[in-house]
């Protein structure tokens, strides 16, 4: 017999994430608007602050808007981008002088890939939907436009991701500046706003032109970590529920074995830690499966 107002079958796991794609690989704005929908569908899986608007993270992770990505280097940059190209969704810290550090210190690595450096674009966002607690921790929100000219697919994937651990070690000490994606491929909106506030928060994601054959979609419930928007999800590879039991385990195993990952084309003894030991569970899972798809691996 039931007591009291615990009811066992009330109670759901975190989290809540999805898929869409097209089968034939059709990019359209038709496909981001639907996960933007079933993202909203599921804001009963997340946290939500006291004030009502600060969530605990959402976000999506979508193939790189080729479209829209050349019209807007166009616009700000006045230069047509080159075949092989990468765009990377930055927060910055809120201090001018911390922003411009972490700027300078990206450009320096993404120089001595021997990477082209087209320019940085302010991201233009609507604070106005944000919750008092999300926006207290609001980071500037930047993109970071990379040429990679005549490098293969692999060979700039390796640069870019050289490139982002580099930086990111440099800046450690920093806990406002993360890099939410680097990438030739995709490319990540993503922060504590409430899932039905993310394309008001983010104009670029009610543009026509921004059109996509896949979205990667999260809603997050903190259960171990307090809310940041670093901590939104996705990340640069996967969404996940959390919840590993054996996170402190799995990441001393990591170290364990880093002297058995080696690749002939990067430096890995310049980009460690490898795996985060600070973050969520789910962003150390993402740590790994990252250097095992850069260096070759394979998901299946």
């Amino acid at each position: 017999m039931k007591a009291g107002l615990y009811q066992p079958d009330e109670f759901k796991d975190n989290c809540g994430f999805g898929l869409i794609a097209h089968m034939q690989g059709e990019p359209s704005h038709h496909l981001l608007q639907t996960a933007v929908q079933a993202l909203t569908c599921m804001t009963h899986r997340g946290g939500i602050n006291a004030d009502g608007k600060t969530g605990d993270g959402c976000g999506l992770l979508i193939q790189k808007p080729d479209g829209f990505l050349r019209a807007i280097a166009k616009q700000h940059f006045d230069v047509d981008l080159p075949r092989q190209y990468a765009v990377g969704m930055v927060f910055l810290n809120q201090d001018d002088a911390r922003a411009d550090a972490a700027r300078e210190n990206m450009n320096r690595e993404i120089l001595a890939e021997g990477l082209d450096l087209v320019g940085w674009r302010q991201v233009p966002i609507d604070t106005s939907v944000l919750g008092r607690l999300a926006l207290e921790r609001l980071p500037k929100i930047e993109q970071v436009f990379i040429g990679g000219e005549g490098l293969s697919d692999q060979e700039f994937a390796i640069k870019l991701f050289s490139a982002r651990r580099r930086s990111s070690v440099s800046n450690a000490a920093d806990t406002d500046h993360y890099i939410c994606s680097f990438s030739h491929k995709t490319i990540i909106y993503k922060g504590l706003m409430m899932p039905a506030d993310l394309t008001a928060f983010f104009p670029d994601l009610s543009d026509e032109r921004l059109q996509t054959a896949i979205c990667v979609f999260h809603q997050r419930f903190s259960t171990n970590t307090l809310p940041k928007w670093p901590l939104a999800q996705p990340f640069r590879f996967l969404a996940h529920n959390g919840e590993i039991n054996t996170i402190t385990g799995n990441r001393n195993w990591a170290q364990a074995r880093r002297t058995k990952f080696t690749n002939d084309l990067m430096d890995l003894d310049e980009l460690g830690p490898l795996v985060n030991r600070v973050g969520s569970d789910s962003s150390s899972m993402d740590n790994m499966l990252e250097l095992m798809v850069t260096g070759g691996s394979t998901c299946s």
